[in-house]
């Protein structure tokens, strides 16, 4: 039997050389690491520095967190990619409003990253995720659904709360806060696979308990 294709996330920021890049690296070295070959993370800019690789700050940050950002290169967010994704997880609000007027028809699989993981916790929180089971790709496929459905009830106290600061020529410092915005979001979705993985894997031991 084939393999599934994988879920195919695409994280979205302007230049595509500091935030979209340490949000593709740091998720797809997590995912990895619980389900190898599962996801497919990609990055792309709205008005992208094309070629260019990750910013040093940014890919300090990268390494630091345990991921790679060797062998980047930015590109120009197109229709053609946003078609082949998915979840599409930008940065700001600004940025998906550009994605869903490039697409229209990924209204329901478009969020800004830090709404995403609050929506994962509301998911939780609720136990509305469908009964485990050991086809999470599935599971994951349907998860920007159920994840838009419970919009009303993690909206952000304040619309900044939804985004990631720009760090792009700017100091350390702001470096630092685009990190303390974007990381808590990443850790919390990458929780909620391995999470979402320990129940699958507890269900197929039941299952396979019970046909001894």
């Amino acid at each position: 039997m084939e393999s599934p294709m994988p879920v195919r996330i695409l994280t979205v920021c302007t230049g595509n050389i500091c935030r979209s890049p340490a949000a593709e690296r740091l998720l797809q070295g997590g995912l990895d690491r619980l389900l190898p070959g599962a996801f497919d993370v990609s990055s792309a800019g709205t008005r992208a520095m094309a070629g260019d690789a990750i910013q040093p700050l940014s890919a300090e940050i990268i390494r630091r967190l345990g991921g790679t950002a060797e062998g980047f290169a930015a590109r120009q967010l197109t229709p053609a990619i946003l078609r082949e994704a998915d979840l599409v997880l930008t940065m700001t609000a600004r940025h998906r409003s550009e994605v869903i007027q490039m697409d229209a028809s990924l209204l329901r699989r478009t969020f800004t990253v830090r709404e995403f993981a609050r929506l994962l916790t509301a998911l939780e929180q609720r136990d509305s995720m469908r009964a485990p089971g050991a086809d999470l790709v599935g599971l994951w496929r349907e998860l920007p659904a159920q994840a838009a459905a419970v919009r009303h009830l993690a909206l952000a106290a304040d619309a900044s709360e939804n985004d990631v600061i720009d760090p792009y020529g700017r100091g350390p410092e702001i470096y630092r806060q685009m990190e303390n915005e974007l990381a808590p979001a990443l850790l919390t979705i990458l929780r909620f696979a391995r999470l979402n993985t320990e129940r699958s894997d507890w269900a197929e031991a039941d299952v396979a308990g019970t046909r001894k």
